[in-house]
């Protein structure tokens, strides 16, 4: 089996650089849908393609990776009801593996960071990948304490009065757990319980008299979140969740010195934990785990994608390390994608905050492996046409686990009558709609006059990856807008209870709890705000990168419209001339400009605070040259950026430090010539020691 490759890959990096932004973007918004809102537009199969074509164009063109690209993005901004709580540790994301070379690679890998050699065993754990709701539950002296979602992988919802309910999770660990330990897995819903809830809830809407009502969920991933989600523990307790267990986060003390021992010493506990699990030496028996798990999946309780390797030493695994992102001791191995042909009943077009036209496919609804679906995106003018489709066709669709499918294949295509005339005008404000040079996307060109943008804006900007503002969602958006109480985000810092009062004279209480919630936002994290701005390229990740670079948004305003200072934006990890050119352009607009001096009348973003460990090298610019003895080089760059330093590829007259192994050449003649500092390994070894 061969691993579903992208086609087409940009010639230019002026090409590649846009079809990355464009990317980053879209699988934020596609991130945000799925872990924040329970409500995907599009299926697995269609996010991993995105992911997949990220990954190739990155592999391409490896000097244009950004830092809001999926390799270092984990999920999306928790969701506003449940009040916020940060993560001892950051809970990951996992990378995906698609194919059977996918997985020799990462073994391959694994072996080329710890520099194993030829004969060295590599075991690993397998388990059945469970399509549910990442949760933390925290054990304090052996009595659980807090229960957090996933969230963003920073910070999680509190759930923890919810979780008390589920008969899975116990309220107190036995004598032999340690005093502090933290259980990670996922809470979920089994097939019958799930056919079961949504039957209970059709027959309730029945004897209410309006079965049209019925709340109906999806699939039983999204039902298991909004049974957890819900701000009364009683209606939790009323769903049937489960929960299982996969790993851990802090503890006190780890129950045993590989994967192995420490999951069964969680399932000694009486937490489940998957019946599958097992250990395997070496990718063919890892490879027979995944076929015998795929062959039975059907015949499973409950809902599961694909299967989750970890390497089985422990100490391997604190090598190994994470990227931004992911662990490198683990990958999950997806299983393939599930068809069913339908009709393309109609081509709608939907207009984003950037001006972006998004064609969305109306479906007669179908059934794909069990879940009902009506819509599919597909994303550009360039899809459209390499698909040849057009309303009336029958197609074929690809699901793999959610709601919304992607189409694979056009049934009845016929190459003599064109492509479908994508629109040339904006449906919202009918301005013209134009490609840009090296995009693949059609945008508005009517920027703030055009309706849909303008409020795409205002909705980012108060949305829970920017400021989370509670209470002030789309419909309220959408209605102060078109009363004319706000136009610019600064406007929003201007609602008073007078205005609220006049649209609902009953809402006192409403109109309190809203400017409140406006008001705790007016000194706002300085990531958030910067990336609640929209301005193109700059996702959330990028905006922390650049606070963190510059510590205030004032100072990145002052860098990006300084000419001198261009090159020390670009000398910015991750960001680079693309997303540059875009601070830079942005601030290059007069009404840019007013506006941003406007909302900064209303409101005083906090100065960036770092979370590093301090150590002699924090904020210092690293090169390491030469032949590595006791680490791969992969590793002494994770042991840097641990410390808070930036590792470089070249030596300049910024370097701080230079660490020479064997065989180091011309950096440290270069590092000698500036007067750069040199140590070797060893010298390396005794400042990450230091800093434990």
């Amino acid at each position: 089996m061969t691993a579903p490759q992208p086609a087409d890959l940009p010639e230019t990096e002026d090409e590649a650089a846009a079809q990355l932004a464009r990317l980053a973007g879209e699988i934020a918004h596609h991130n945000a849908l799925y872990h924040t809102d329970d409500a995907p537009e599009i299926s697995d199969a269609d996010y991993d393609a995105l992911v997949r074509r990220n990954g190739a164009i990155e592999k391409a063109f490896p000097h244009l990776v950004r830092a809001d690209s999926p390799s270092v993005q984990i999920g999306a901004a928790p969701a506003g009801h449940l009040a916020k709580v940060a993560h001892a540790r950051p809970m990951m994301s996992l990378e995906n593996g698609f194919a059977d070379e996918d997985i020799v690679e990462f073994i391959a890998r694994v072996r080329r960071f710890l520099l194993l050699p030829e004969g060295e065993p590599v075991a690993l754990t397998a388990e059945p990948k469970i399509d549910g709701l990442s949760c933390s539950l925290r054990y304090e002296k052996r009595k659980l304490v807090r229960a957090l979602t996933r969230g963003d992988g920073q910070v999680g919802e509190d759930v923890t009065e919810n979780v008390r309910t589920i008969g899975d999770i116990p309220a107190t660990l036995p004598a032999s757990a340690p005093d502090l330990f933290e259980v990670r897995g996922e809470v979920y819903m089994d097939k019958a319980a799930f056919a079961a809830l949504n039957a209970r809830l059709l027959a309730e809407a029945e004897a209410a008299g309006d079965a049209s009502k019925a709340r109906q969920f999806a699939n039983p991933r999204n039902a298991a979140a909004g049974s957890l989600r819900q701000k009364d523990p009683g209606v939790t307790a009323s769903r049937p969740l489960r929960f299982l267990a996969h790993g851990w986060g802090e503890t006190s003390a780890v129950p045993g010195e590989t994967q192995t021992e420490v999951v069964a010493a969680i399932r000694s506990w009486n937490i489940p934990v998957a019946t599958a699990f097992t250990r395997v030496e070496g990718v063919d028996d890892a490879l027979a785990v995944y076929r015998g798990i795929e062959a039975g999946r059907a015949d499973m309780p409950f809902d599961i994608d694909g299967v989750v390797y970890k390497v089985d030493r422990l100490d391997w695994q604190a090598r190994l390390g994470a990227v931004a992102r992911a662990p490198r001791w683990a990958i999950a191995h997806k299983f393939p994608a599930e068809r069913a042909q339908t009709l393309l009943e109609r081509i709608d077009i939907q207009v984003g905050r950037t001006g972006k036209l998004t064609p969305v496919a109306r479906l007669t609804p179908v059934t794909v492996g069990g879940v009902v679906v009506t819509n599919a995106t597909l994303h550009n003018a360039d899809e459209i046409a390499r698909l040849n489709v057009w309303p009336g066709d029958r197609v074929v669709l690809q699901r793999a686990g959610d709601v919304i499918p992607q189409i694979v294949e056009n049934l009845s295509r016929d190459e003599s009558r064109g492509a479908w005339p994508f629109p040339t005008v904006c449906p919202e404000c009918q301005s013209d709609a134009v490609r840009e040079e090296g995009e693949v996307d059609i945008r508005c060109t009517g920027g703030l006059i055009c309706p849909a943008q303008r409020i795409e804006r205002l909705r980012h900007f108060v949305g829970r990856a920017a400021l989370d503002i509670e209470g002030l969602g789309l419909k309220q958006i959408e209605d102060f807008f078109h009363d004319g109480l706000i136009h610019s985000p600064a406007d929003i810092f201007r609602l008073t209870e007078e205005q609220l009062l006049a649209r609902k004279k009953d809402g006192r209480v409403w109109a309190t709890n809203l400017l409140a919630a406006i008001e705790a936002k007016r000194t706002p994290d300085p990531a958030r705000f910067l990336f609640g701005l929209g301005i193109r390229h700059i996702g959330a990740v990028t905006a922390r990168d650049l606070v963190k670079a510059f510590g205030t948004v004032e100072r990145i305003a002052e860098v990006a419209v300084d000419p001198e200072a261009r090159a020390e934006l670009e000398s910015v990890e991750g960001v680079g001339p693309v997303v540059a050119e875009a601070l830079v352009d942005f601030f290059a607009e007069e009404h840019n400009r007013e506006a941003w001096a406007d909302l900064l009348s209303e409101v005083s973003p906090a100065a960036y605070v770092s979370n590093v460990r301090e150590s002699q090298v924090s904020g210092k610019t690293l090169v390491f040259t030469g032949s590595l003895e006791t680490i791969s080089r992969d590793e002494a760059k994770a042991q840097a950026e641990a410390l808070g330093a930036r590792v470089a590829g070249s030596v300049s007259a910024k370097t701080d430090l230079v660490i020479a192994g064997p065989g180091a050449g011309s950096k440290l003649k270069k590092a000698a010539e500036l007067g750069v500092a040199v140590i070797d390994e060893a010298g390396w070894a005794e400042i990450v020691a230091a800093a434990q």
